[in-house]
C-alpha cells in the first residue's frame, strides 16, 4: 500500500500554483503564436503580440501572467490502495498549499477570494478556500490537476437545459457573441454535455485541463460524436470574426473541448466555460516517493516577438488632457498614456456611489475632474517593483456606475478591458467622454509602464483600493469615442463579413 505524506500534497499544490502563475502551458503558447502568424486583423495581431511578449517576460521574471491570479480549482483522484500519513483532511492540505503559494515572498499572488459572497464580501487574504472536486478511484496514486481560473472568464460561463432535439452547435454559436470579450479571447471553450446541471458544469471545467490538440484532430479527422462537435464548433465560432480581445479577427478560439456523460431521456444539459489568455493549469501524480514538483519549460519554445505602438501612435499627457483633445480621438487609434490617473473597480465604485448618494464629499486625493480612471486590481509589488502585474479588469461590470461617474465626478475617460454595454456607451456619448482598452492577459507588460503608484483611498479594500498610478507610454486603444462609436461592435462585424465572403467566393 502506498503512503502519501501530508507535506507531499501541500508542497506539490503550492509548487504547481506558483509554477502556473508565471508559466503558460507550452501548447497554449504555440497555439497563440500560430494564430498570431496567420492573423490579418492588425488590432488582433497587436493584442496577441502583447500577450506573447507578456508571457515570455513572466516566464523569465517569475511574476504573474495576469493580475487576476484566479480562484483555485482542483480535480483530485485518490487511489483506493493508498494510505495517508496526515493529521489534516485532504481539503485542508490542499488549502494549505494554496495559502503557501499565494503568500510566497518572492512572487506574492493576488488574494481575490471573498467570504460571505452575498453579504459583506470580505477578502480571505490568502485566496483560500479552493474549489475541490474529489473522486475515489482504483489504484495506488493520487492524481491531481490544479488550475487558477480568472474571474473574467469564469463570469462568462453559460448553462442551458436544452430539449433533446435541440442543436448543441446552434446554442454555442448563438451564445458565444453574448459573452462579449471579457473572457479575453483567444482562449479555449470547455463544453460539458449530459448528466445533470452540476455534472455538465464540472465536465466543462475539467475539459479545460486537456492539452490543445485541435490541429491534430483536424489532420486525422473525428472518430466520435464529441470530436465531430469539437470540429464544427471550432470552425463556426471562429467564423464569427470576434477575434483577439473582441477586436475582430480570424481567431477567437484556439481549441474546443467536449466531455459528455449519460443523461436523463428528457434532458440535454449543456455547459460552456471559457478559458482566457491567462490559461493556467498543471498536473502531478503522488506515488509515495515525495512531492511531485513541476519541471520548468524550455524558454526556447517561446517565440521571440517584438512589438511597438508604431509611428502613428499618439502620446497623451493625462495631466493636461482636455475634453477638446479627446474629441479628436478615433476608434481603433493607438494611444500612449503618460502622466497620472486614478484606479478603481467594483468595490471602489460601490463605495463612491454610496458617498455621493449621501451628499458627502469624496476622500482627499480622490478628484476625478478631467481625469481618467483605470479599472484594475493590481498584484502587490515585490523587490524593487513599483507595482505588481496590473492588467485591466472587465469594464462591463462598471457600466451601471458610468452615468454617475461621468455626470457627478468630472471624469472624462476610462481604461479597462473588453466592450462596454449600451448603457455605458450612451453615457459616454452624452457626456463627451471616451473609453480606452488595454490588453487583457498582458498584466506584467502593462505594469512596466507604471513608474509610480500609491494608495490614495479605501485602503481597507486591499487590491480594490483606489490607487494613483503614474504611467509612461502605457499602450491603449480607443474603444469608444466621444460619439459612441465602439470598436467591439465594428471590428467583429467587419471580420465576420470578410470570413463569410471568403467562404462563398
Amino acid at each position: 500500500m502506498t503512503t502519501i505524506h501530508q507535506d507531499d500534497l501541500i508542497d506539490s499544490v503550492a509548487d504547481a500554483l506558483q509554477f502556473i502563475s508565471y508559466f503558460h502551458p507550452v501548447d497554449f503558447i504555440q497555439a497563440v503564436n500560430a494564430a498570431w502568424e496567420k492573423e490579418e486583423s492588425q488590432a488582433a495581431k497587436d493584442a496577441m503580440a502583447q500577450i506573447l511578449i507578456n508571457s515570455r517576460m513572466c516566464a523569465e521574471g517569475h511574476r504573474p501572467i495576469c493580475q487576476d491570479t484566479g480562484i483555485v480549482t482542483v480535480f483530485i483522484k485518490v487511489g483506493m490502495d493508498i494510505r495517508w500519513d496526515a493529521t489534516m483532511s485532504v481539503a485542508d492540505m490542499i488549502n494549505e498549499g494554496v495559502r503557501r503559494a499565494y503568500s510566497h515572498p518572492d512572487n506574492v499572488l493576488r488574494a481575490s477570494i471573498l467570504t460571505d459572497p452575498a453579504g459583506a464580501r470580505r477578502n480571505t487574504g490568502d485566496n483560500t478556500p479552493a474549489v475541490i472536486n474529489m473522486e475515489i478511484v482504483s489504484g495506488n496514486t493520487v492524481d491531481v490537476h490544479v488550475a487558477a481560473k480568472g474571474g473574467g472568464s469564469e463570469a462568462k460561463s453559460k448553462f442551458a437545459m436544452l430539449n433533446p432535439s435541440d442543436s448543441i452547435v446552434d446554442w454555442v454559436v448563438n451564445t458565444v457573441p453574448t459573452m462579449g470579450a471579457g473572457w479575453c479571447p483567444p482562449g479555449m471553450l470547455g463544453i460539458g454535455i449530459g448528466g445533470t446541471a452540476e455534472k455538465a458544469m464540472t465536465l466543462a471545467k475539467e475539459s479545460l485541463m486537456d492539452p490543445i490538440d485541435i490541429q491534430e484532430l483536424i489532420a486525422r479527422g473525428p472518430s466520435s460524436t464529441a470530436e465531430e462537435l469539437r470540429l464544427e464548433i471550432y470552425e463556426k465560432v471562429n467564423d464569427l470574426g470576434i477575434g483577439a480581445q473582441g477586436l475582430g479577427g480570424l481567431t477567437t478560439v484556439l481549441d474546443v473541448k467536449v466531455r459528455d456523460y449519460p443523461t436523463h431521456a428528457a434532458n440535454k444539459p449543456v455547459a460552456m466555460i471559457p478559458n482566457c489568455a491567462a490559461t493556467r493549469h498543471a498536473h502531478f501524480v503522488l506515488d509515495g516517493r515525495g512531492p511531485a514538483l513541476q519541471t520548468p519549460p524550455n524558454l526556447d519554445d517561446w517565440p521571440q516577438i517584438t512589438w511597438d505602438a508604431g509611428p502613428t501612435a499618439l502620446r497623451v499627457n493625462l495631466d493636461t488632457v482636455t475634453r477638446e483633445e479627446i474629441a479628436t480621438w478615433k476608434p481603433g487609434q493607438t494611444l500612449l498614456l503618460n502622466g497620472k490617473m486614478l484606479t478603481g473597480r467594483d468595490a471602489a465604485h460601490k463605495r463612491i456611489a454610496d458617498i455621493l448618494g449621501k451628499g458627502e464629499s469624496l476622500p482627499e486625493g480622490v478628484d476625478f475632474t478631467n481625469r481618467f480612471i483605470y479599472y484594475v486590481g493590481p498584484v502587490d509589488p515585490v523587490r524593487d517593483e513599483v507595482v505588481g502585474p496590473a492588467g485591466p479588469t472587465t469594464a462591463t461590470r462598471m457600466d451601471k456606475f458610468t452615468e454617475l461617474m461621468l455626470g457627478q465626478t468630472g471624469l472624462i475617460g476610462m481604461v479597462g478591458k473588453a466592450e462596454r454595454g449600451p448603457m455605458a456607451v450612451e453615457a459616454i456619448r452624452n457626456h463627451g467622454a471616451v473609453y480606452l482598452m488595454a490588453v487583457g492577459g498582458a498584466a506584467y507588460l502593462v505594469s512596466r509602464a507604471i513608474i509610480a503608484a500609491r494608495v490614495v483611498a479605501f485602503e481597507d479594500l486591499g487590491m480594490e483600493a483606489i490607487h494613483e498610478f503614474e504611467v509612461k507610454d502605457m499602450p491603449v486603444t480607443v474603444a469608444v469615442d466621444v460619439n459612441g462609436n465602439a470598436v467591439h461592435r465594428s471590428g467583429p462585424a467587419e471580420w465576420q463579413k470578410v470570413i463569410q465572403q471568403r467562404k462563398t467566393a
